[in-house]
């Protein structure tokens, strides 16, 4: 799977609670909730983002509370994948869960990398790689079954796909 798109470059530490921010969490509809997505700390995100966009990101991202509904809108505002030196543990589980491919870099990309270059990843070989070549970073592929999951659009789907071909 190689996914491509205009990044939005973000810092270290970037938490849920920035991410979906807790006053807007008693709306159900997820395209709603999407449209205040990041508005904490990047008030032109859920305006100006496209299908197919990444999220790059230092180290920790996802932190703070267990919260679902932040990876759910980060793929509602059709971000393919976020690519990041480290996730939150929790956010990097409940990212799989709905199929939103996180790529853990471990280096520093997010002073490589600027909102707005287009990147390159191949979920499958493992690289990512800004459009000018001057950016070129290895790092582990997701395991199979991870992509499969992400394909499907989630845990949810793709097991009841297992169930179903069994």
């Amino acid at each position: 799977m190689i996914l491509e798109g205009k990044v939005w470059r973000y810092e270290d530490n970037v938490d849920t609670d920035v991410i979906i921010p807790a006053r807007y969490l008693n709306i159900v509809d997820m395209k709603e909730l999407a449209n205040h997505a990041m508005e904490d700390i990047d008030k032109s995100f859920a305006k100006g983002v496209q299908p197919g966009d990444i999220i790059v990101a230092g180290k920790n991202f996802g932190c703070g509370s267990s919260r679902e509904h932040a990876p759910a809108v980060i793929k509602e505002s059709g971000i393919t994948c976020v690519v990041a030196e480290s996730f939150a543990r929790i956010f990097y589980r409940n990212a799989i869960n709905i199929g939103l491919p996180l790529i853990e870099t471990g280096q520093n990309i997010s002073k490589e990398i600027k909102t707005g270059d287009i990147l390159k990843v191949d979920v499958l070989e493992g690289t990512v790689e800004n459009e000018t070549g001057s950016v070129k970073i290895s790092t582990e592929p997701l395991p199979g079954f991870i992509e499969e999951i992400a394909k499907k659009g989630g845990l949810v789907q793709y097991t009841k796909e297992l169930i179903k071909n069994k």
